[in-house]
């Protein structure tokens, strides 16, 4: 496989490779991961719910440092995991990567990026899926 090229299975799942939520077509909020009917104002899906695809830009609304990681995920450790509030709202959970633990700050600003996330020797597989990195200041 080519250096940087996505394996064609996870290409054709849409929310592996975007973040991919939905807007409430009543009330307008905004959901990640996508809802088949709107907890807030209780509508069915019954053509309300549309889909959106995110920007996948937030901010760090929290973190912490994992030490003593999950069945494989032991040679990551340590990493940093945080509650990020996207720009259009929901909140989701990833990992943070391309810097350094200690430049992990709160209300610092990332994106999304598309990595990896575990191998799975057994069968051969490789799971990809969205981590976020810092923004770069200019």
């Amino acid at each position: 496989m080519a250096d940087g090229a996505v394996p064609r299975f996870w290409r054709e799942i849409p929310q592996r490779y975007n973040l991919i939520g939905n807007q409430c077509g009543s009330c307008m909020e905004i959901y990640f991961p996508p809802r088949e009917s709107c907890p807030y104002c209780r509508r069915k899906s019954m053509g309300k719910m549309k889909e959106l695809k995110l920007k996948g830009h937030g901010e760090v609304l929290t973190y912490t440092i994992i030490y003593t990681a999950p069945e494989h995920f032991e040679g990551q450790t340590p990493y940093p995991i945080a509650i990020i509030k996207l720009d259009e709202g929901p909140k989701i959970t990833a990992q943070i990567v391309d810097c350094e633990i200690d430049d992990v700050k709160i209300g610092m600003r990332v994106q999304s990026t598309f990595r990896k996330i575990q191998e799975d020797g057994y069968i051969g597989a490789i799971y990809y899926g969205y981590k976020f990195k810092p923004v770069e200041v200019k």
